[in-house]
């Protein structure tokens, strides 16, 4: 069950879908819905420094997908500083490819391994570990604005 619809609702929604002249999965005749999807591929940004290599796209709705790939070990808790409690303000939902990525919060630190998926809640700094690709998810506003704070402590300290 999702928030306060369950299966039941859904019938329901296809079922007036389907009497406004819709389709299950198409809104009105003719109007067909666009659902987003990338690749890391076709991902609109690029992002590549020393360890890391990123390609990500933000879909209309608020959230972000990232490819991630990981060259090198490195723990960036000091590139948070300036965010509250010095920590990333975005939750991340997660699949680790290959290698591991831990992510380092309040109540301790969390590794997930190859296979794994995971949520990571807001208010963590992540530990990368080389040889490690992740596809993750997030919301694009708190993402961003971590983001912002992160670039410009790693511009500084350069």
């Amino acid at each position: 069950m999702v928030g306060n619809c369950g299966p039941a609702e859904w019938g329901h929604f296809t079922q007036q879908r389907l009497l406004k002249g819709g389709s299950p999965r198409y809104g009105p005749i003719g109007k067909e819905e666009n659902m987003p999807k990338t690749s890391k591929s076709n991902a609109s940004e690029t992002v590549e420094m020393e360890g890391y290599e990123g390609h990500l796209e933000k879909f209309e709705g608020g959230y972000t997908v990232s490819f991630e790939k990981y060259t090198a070990d490195a723990d960036l808790t000091e590139f948070f500083t300036g965010l509250p409690n010095d920590q990333c303000q975005a939750a991340h939902w997660g699949y680790v490819l290959t290698g591991k990525v831990t992510y380092k919060t309040a109540s301790g630190d969390e590794t997930y391994e190859a296979g794994d998926a995971y949520y990571v809640p807001p208010g963590h700094t992540p530990v990368l570990h080389a040889g490690t690709e992740i596809v993750e998810f997030s919301p694009t506003e708190q993402l961003q604005q971590t983001l912002d704070v992160v670039g410009k402590n790693m511009e500084a300290a350069t």
